[in-house]
């Protein structure tokens, strides 16, 4: 996945930044949610779970408040996109790990690592083009 962002007008959020457009950015952060939710694991048959809700459109947004004006907000999304655009490009990242003997999902710092790596090979090079 190609991650393109301007350091001038770098948003907070992280979702803001490695998603385009908000709706795969509120997927993803309610699969984090979740996630977390469950201690940062969910083994295979929860993450299938999770993505049968988002197909069916039942999956909660925000819950309904104690005001008869808050009500609950549900989305839908459809599953192979879900796949697609969002786990796969997550777990391609670093941002989510999958063990394959486990068969569980994990949130994972390897997003991190990896962009301390990008870092360090941009800093090589300058100092490789500096030399010469």
């Amino acid at each position: 996945m190609v991650i393109l962002f301007d350091q001038f007008n770098l948003p907070d959020d992280i979702f803001k930044v490695i998603f385009a457009t908000e709706q795969q950015e509120v997927v993803a952060k309610m699969l984090i949610k979740y996630m977390w939710e469950n201690k940062g694991e969910i083994g295979k048959t929860e993450m299938g779970l999770f993505a049968n809700k988002l197909h069916e459109g039942s999956a909660v947004i925000k819950e309904s408040g104690k005001s008869p004006l808050e009500s609950e907000e549900s989305m839908s999304y459809n599953k192979r996109q879900f796949y697609d655009r969002i786990l796969t490009p997550m777990r391609g990242m670093g941002l989510i790990d999958y063990d394959l003997y486990s068969k569980s999902y994990k949130v994972s710092d390897k997003f991190n690592k990896m962009m301390i790596k990008i870092g360090l090979m941009w800093l090589r090079e300058i100092e490789r083009k500096g030399k010469k």
